[in-house]
């Protein structure tokens, strides 16, 4: 395993550096991407992020998002290129390369390049030759306010790195309310915003920047396909493919919907079931000590937080997956109805 000292003397001279989100990344797995990659520009590095999907387009602001390579049919090709000529592959917000298909490939093809891996979620897998990791971070994206601090010094985060960093911490500490957001958060961000950023700008980018079709899902959502369990301190959505369709679906359109089921009074558990080609993607929120990551290992083929997590039903339609669902939560009654949790 590198340490910080072995990184920072192989980036001494210019390399060829290809930084890597998680699939269908949010505002601090591409934040914490384009903070990086203009980092390393300002360097002299050839620096290139590839995207493994496609991202929301209320991202589209970001600097350098311009530069950013898409992976699909059309660009696997110069895809596969880059990253087999990459020196230094960096992973962003992910801590198992099966996060990053069908990149996952690609990168492991690479065998002579330095892996290294940024990440503050749990259970990682060890595929890195260098780790920055640390679950208590509130963000991926404070993680590299760090390493960019380790590699270089506090003149390196111009505005644009900045923008970056404080959209990926604002929007994983939920706009500063999650039990993750530290004083030392609240000194980084008082020195983003010294450098300059226009917060109020990035809030209305991200949040106050919805499509009519995206709002009216919301909408719809809260009021056609919510559903509370009041002995069990749940509430859940169910999306099947028509109702996504019927809204013009995109990448990022139920981003935050699952946040909705926690604000009403006395629910500890929010889920969205969201039907998608083969399987069916799940969103899991909690209140308190009730681990969402862990259920979300044990059962949904997913993980990430205590408080917020993710997963999937490969193979199942939208009404099995809520049958599997609901067999599940029903196994925790005991659990969610503890008053402590």
């Amino acid at each position: 395993m590198l340490n910080i000292e072995s990184l920072r003397q192989a980036l001494s001279v210019p390399r060829k550096i290809v930084i890597i989100p998680h699939q269908k990344p949010d505002a601090d797995a591409l934040g914490s991407c384009l903070a990086l990659w203009n980092f390393f520009k300002n360097k002299g590095h050839v620096a290139t992020v590839i995207s493994p999907t496609q991202y929301p387009d209320f991202l589209q602001w970001m600097p350098g998002h311009e530069e950013t390579l898409v992976y699909s049919e059309a660009t696997h090709g110069s895809c596969q290129q880059v990253i087999s000529e990459a020196e230094i592959i960096f992973c962003l917000d992910f801590n198992d390369l099966k996060r990053c298909e069908p990149l996952d490939v690609l990168i492991s093809g690479n065998t002579t390049a330095i892996k290294a891996m940024v990440d503050h979620h749990q259970d990682k897998k060890d595929f890195a030759n260098f780790e920055y990791v640390r679950v208590t971070a509130a963000a991926t994206a404070e993680l590299i306010y760090e390493l960019i601090h380790l590699l270089g010094n506090d003149s390196d985060i111009t505005p644009p790195i900045a923008s970056c960093i404080y959209a990926g911490i604002m929007t994983d500490t939920g706009s500063f309310k999650y039990p993750a957001t530290t004083p030392q958060i609240h000194r980084i961000v008082a020195n983003l915003m010294e450098k300059g950023i226009n917060h109020s700008l990035i809030h209305r980018n991200i949040y106050d920047n919805s499509t009519l079709d995206r709002l009216r899902l919301k909408g719809f959502a809260l009021s056609e396909r919510l559903k509370v369990i009041p002995e069990l301190h749940t509430a859940y959505f169910v999306l099947s493919k028509a109702d996504l369709s019927r809204f013009h679906h995109q990448i990022g359109d139920t981003e935050g919907l699952v946040n909705y089921g926690l604000s009403i009074r006395g629910v500890k558990l929010s889920v969205i079931l969201k039907e998608d080609e083969g399987f069916v993607k799940m969103s899991l929120r909690s209140v308190g000590s009730l681990s969402v990551n862990d259920i979300a290992r044990t059962h949904f083929n997913g993980g990430g937080h205590i408080n917020a997590a993710g997963g999937r039903l490969p193979g199942m339609s939208i009404e099995e997956a809520e049958r599997c669902f609901l067999e599940v939560i029903y196994s925790y009654k005991d659990t969610l109805a503890d008053t402590n949790n």
